[in-house]
């Protein structure tokens, strides 16, 4: 059976997630000691013992669940495969692991993203929500109506939209009218895959310039093209545009499927991408990697 490894994006996190890998496994541990070196902060104190308040802040939630993806990983020894993907900032750590960026690198680049989107959008100015029970087209049709963004296309009827507080309340009624199932607000501190972040666009295209990144040893199903990419440059591009467009998963495991993929396993905590597999394609079985 032909798998596919993914990691998973914001929204999974846990306080406590790898703190039992730390205290028995040399590899994982060595994730999470470079993490905090690379930040200059013991990061690993406050995934490990929180505050949840704290965790979830985007500058720490962003590096956090990527280094317990790694530190899953390569405390599992579960060899790479062919392709690889990522939900959002899951990209960044599927590049790691397939060798395109540092575990430094990526950490850094995590941090700094994490803090452009929050330099990007006032507090409080922009929100991110969720559509349950319309399919894509109609929430983008109404999404055009409001001048409102999809953030994140995740399966057949779950949508993600995401833009200015106003728009954003204004789309949720009009999703309500339209005969959305349920249409709420997402706790997230800034809004996300939208055009009114592009001055943090801006600063991860300069960062990016900056960064190596090698060939990848497993190509990467892009967010942006939903097909497999390995060359540095277009990367570095997709890495940029996600920034401001959405991520489009239900097109990306239907392109697994057609790619002859069976079975996504997924890397990191939670085991979101897992549940939303299956929904997307009753063909494909997902599983969660245990460690």
């Amino acid at each position: 059976m032909s798998s596919i490894l993914v990691f998973p994006g914001q929204g999974s996190q846990t306080v406590g997630m790898g703190r039992e890998l730390y205290e028995n496994n040399a590899a994982a541990r060595a994730v999470f000691d470079e993490v905090d070196d690379a930040l200059n902060q013991k990061l690993s104190d406050i995934i490990f013992n929180g505050p949840m308040e704290d965790l979830t802040l985007t500058t720490n939630v962003q590096p956090a669940i990527m280094a317990t993806s790694i530190a899953m990983l390569r405390a599992s020894g579960v060899p790479l495969t062919e392709y690889v993907a990522g939900h959002s900032l899951g990209e960044y750590t599927a590049l790691c692991a397939a060798g395109a960026i540092s575990l430094a690198d990526t950490a850094r680049l995590l941090r700094l993203r994490g803090d452009a989107m929050q330099r990007a959008v006032p507090v409080g100015a922009g929100l991110t929500a969720v559509i349950l029970g319309l399919g894509i087209e109609a929430v983008r049709e109404i999404c055009a109506k409001n001048d409102c963004d999809v953030a994140n296309d995740n399966s057949p009827g779950q949508v993600v939209i995401s833009g200015s507080k106003e728009i954003v309340e204004k789309t949720l009624e009009d999703a309500k009218s339209a005969g959305a199932r349920r249409a709420m607000p997402l706790a997230l501190s800034v809004p996300v895959h939208c055009r009114i972040q592009s001055p943090a666009a801006d600063e991860m295209r300069a960062a990016l310039a900056q960064t190596e990144i090698k060939t990848p040893a497993a190509k990467l199903i892009s967010n942006k093209t939903c097909a497999p990419i390995c060359d540095p440059d277009e990367i570095r591009d997709c890495l940029v545009y996600q920034i401001t467009h959405g991520v489009r998963w239900r097109e990306s495991v239907l392109a697994m499927h057609d790619l002859g993929i069976h079975e996504t396993i997924e890397v990191g905590p939670g085991a979101v991408l897992t549940g939303l597999t299956k929904r997307i394609c009753p063909e494909m079985d997902g599983k969660k990697l245990e460690v």
